[in-house]
């Protein structure tokens, strides 16, 4: 089963995503009268901030619920996957907050995003890099295995020098290629984070049988990533990064 998204799980349970992309946005500085695609767009709580700078933006999502969160907020969003993007030459950037290590294909993306941009355009984003939640990542592969399964995560996360690579190759001149380490406080708990963003992981388990292995997965956790009152804190490391077209 693929990753699927709810709105209203994802405002509940993650809004700290958008709310922490704040310097993502100062990274694109975007300029009134700049036509923008913002891929992975979620439920526009973004979009609507490039809105607001005077940009005219598209937002592409994949997730029907977020499509529909993100029309509701009067904004132009389409549901269109981030591997196979129709438009050529049409934008003067693209910007892209934690959606990218969710893309299977990430080379076509980025071929992707390279065609729809026109000449000296500049695509700015933000997603995980290599190390986000590996703590998180190595209690549910230990959990997994407790119950015979191997885990597949959904994610990947790349080192600077390979996406630099990825970037090159797609047409793109990287300006800037960094990781940023960012604990990130989980308001809603690790339970909530796990439900949200690991829901397939222990798809292959019986019900009863996810249900405890999650539970494990917390409980492993415990110890690293909660404090003393309770509080959670994601071992988040972000991969953000400029380029223009070559």
């Amino acid at each position: 089963m693929a990753q699927t998204w709810s709105a209203a799980d994802y405002a509940a349970n993650a809004r700290f995503v958008s709310d922490l992309g704040q310097p993502v946005l100062d990274l694109l500085a975007p300029r009134p009268g700049e036509r923008i695609l913002d891929v992975g767009c979620g439920d526009g709580a973004l979009t609507e901030k490039l809105a607001q700078a005077g940009a005219t933006v598209v937002g592409a999502d994949p997730a029907p619920d977020f499509i529909a969160a993100a029309v509701a907020r009067g904004l132009d969003a389409r549901l269109l996957d981030a591997q196979a993007l129709p438009f050529a030459a049409e934008f003067d950037a693209v910007f892209s907050n934690a959606t990218l290590h969710w893309v299977p294909d990430l080379d076509a993306a980025l071929r992707g995003i390279r065609r729809a941009l026109r000449p000296a355009g500049r695509f700015v984003g933000e997603f995980g890099g290599h190390g986000n939640v590996a703590a998180v990542a190595t209690a549910l592969q230990a959990a997994g295995r407790r119950h015979g399964v191997d885990v597949h995560l959904p994610w990947r996360y790349p080192t600077p020098a390979e996406f630099t690579g990825r970037l090159v190759a797609a047409g793109f001149t990287p300006v800037s290629v960094e990781l940023i380490p960012r604990p990130t406080p989980l308001p809603a708990g690790m339970a909530a984070w796990l439900r949200t963003f690991a829901g397939p992981v222990l798809e292959h388990l019986p019900a009863e049988a996810r249900e405890a292995a999650f539970a494990e997965t917390v409980d492993l956790l415990r110890w690293s990533l909660c404090d003393e009152q309770g509080r959670w804190t994601a071992d988040y490391v972000r991969l953000r990064f400029a380029a223009v077209v070559t």
